[in-house]
C-alpha cells in the first residue's frame, strides 16, 4: 500500500489525538480537586486543605483570561481557566460550610455539657469548672468575619461563601477595568500574562507552607498531589509543543518542582510522629490519603 494511502486512517487519528489533549487540557485541572473533595465530604474536616490553594488558582485563572483579550491564545487554555474558576468556588463553598458547622457543633456541645451536669446533682460540684471550661471552647471559635470589615488580619478566613465571591468579584471588576485601559501596551500585556502563569506556578506554596507549619501532611489528599504532578507535567509538554506563551513554559516547570517538593514532605514527615491536628475530632473522620 503506498504510504499515500493511509491519510486516510492518519489524519482522522491525528484529529481525535488533538481533540483529546484539548479535552484533557479543559478538565484534567480539575481532577485532582476530586478526591480532597470527596474527603472534605466524607470527614467534614477541612483542616488539611489550605483554602489559599483556591485563592492562588482564582487570581492565576482571572489574570490569564484578562491575558486572552490582549494576545488571543490557544481555546482550551481559556475555557480551562473558566472551568478552574468554577471549580475553586465550588471548593471555597464546602470548605467554609464545613469549618461554619464544626464551630456551631463545639458551642452545641459546651451548652449539651452543662445541661447534663445540671440534671445530675452529683455533678454540681464539678459545674462551675466545667462551665468554665466549656467557656474556653467556646471562646476558641473565632468570631464572625465579614469580607466587608476590611480587617487585613482575617483576610481569606471569612465566614460566609458570598464574602469570598464578594473579593473574587471586586477583583476580577478592578483587574478588569485596569486592563481595559491598558490592553494596547504589549508591555503590560505581556506583564499580566506572566503575573498570571507565575501566580499559578505558586499554586503548591499554601500547601507546601501547611505541611511545613504542621509538620505533617495529615488530612492532605496524597492522590490530589499525584495528580498536580502527572498534571503539570502533561501541561508543561502541552505549552512546549504547541509553542505557547513562553511565559507558560517556564511557569510549568516551576508549577512541577513545587509538586515534587511537597511529594518529598509526604516521604519525610512519614518517618516522624504525626503532630496532633488542631480541630475537633469526629466521630466519621479518617485521614485524608
Amino acid at each position: 500500500m503506498e504510504p499515500g494511502g493511509l491519510e486516510w486512517l492518519l489524519v482522522p487519528m491525528q484529529q481525535l489525538v488533538s481533540w483529546g489533549a484539548a479535552g484533557a487540557m479543559v478538565f484534567g485541572g480539575v481532577v485532582p480537586y476530586i478526591p480532597q473533595y470527596r474527603d472534605i465530604r466524607r470527614t467534614q474536616n477541612a483542616e488539611g486543605f489550605s483554602t489559599y490553594v483556591c485563592l492562588v488558582l482564582l487570581v492565576a485563572n482571572i489574570l490569564r483570561i484578562l491575558f486572552w483579550f490582549g494576545r488571543r491564545f490557544e481555546s482550551p487554555l481559556l475555557w480551562q481557566s473558566i472551568i478552574m474558576i468554577i471549580t475553586m468556588l465550588l471548593m471555597l463553598k464546602l470548605c467554609t460550610e464545613v469549618r461554619v458547622s464544626n464551630e456551631l457543633n463545639i458551642k452545641r456541645r459546651s451548652f449539651a455539657v452543662i445541661s447534663q451536669l445540671w440534671d445530675s446533682p452529683s455533678a454540681l460540684l464539678v459545674l462551675q469548672s466545667k462551665t468554665a471550661d466549656s467557656k474556653d471552647e467556646e471562646i476558641k471559635a473565632p468570631p464572625k468575619r465579614s469580607y466587608l470589615d476590611f480587617d487585613l488580619n482575617y483576610f481569606w478566613h471569612w465566614s460566609k461563601f458570598t464574602d469570598y465571591l464578594q473579593c473574587v468579584l471586586t477583583f476580577t471588576g478592578v483587574t478588569g477595568y485596569i486592563t481595559y485601559l491598558w490592553l494596547d501596551s504589549s508591555l503590560f500585556v505581556e506583564t499580566l500574562g506572566f503575573l498570571a502563569v507565575f501566580t499559578e506556578a505558586m499554586l503548591g506554596v499554601p500547601q507546601l507552607y501547611r505541611n511545613y507549619q504542621n509538620r505533617s501532611t495529615e488530612g492532605m489528599s496524597i492522590k490530589m498531589v499525584l495528580m498536580w504532578t502527572s498534571g503539570d507535567t502533561f501541561k508543561t509538554v502541552y505549552f512546549i509543543l504547541n509553542q505557547a506563551p513562553f511565559q507558560f513554559s517556564i511557569c510549568g516547570l516551576l508549577q512541577v518542582f513545587v509538586d515534587i517538593a511537597i511529594l518529598l514532605q509526604v516521604y519525610l514527615y512519614s518517618y516522624y510522629p504525626q503532630k496532633p491536628v488542631s480541630h475537633t475530632a469526629h466521630p466519621a473522620s479518617t485521614k485524608a490519603l
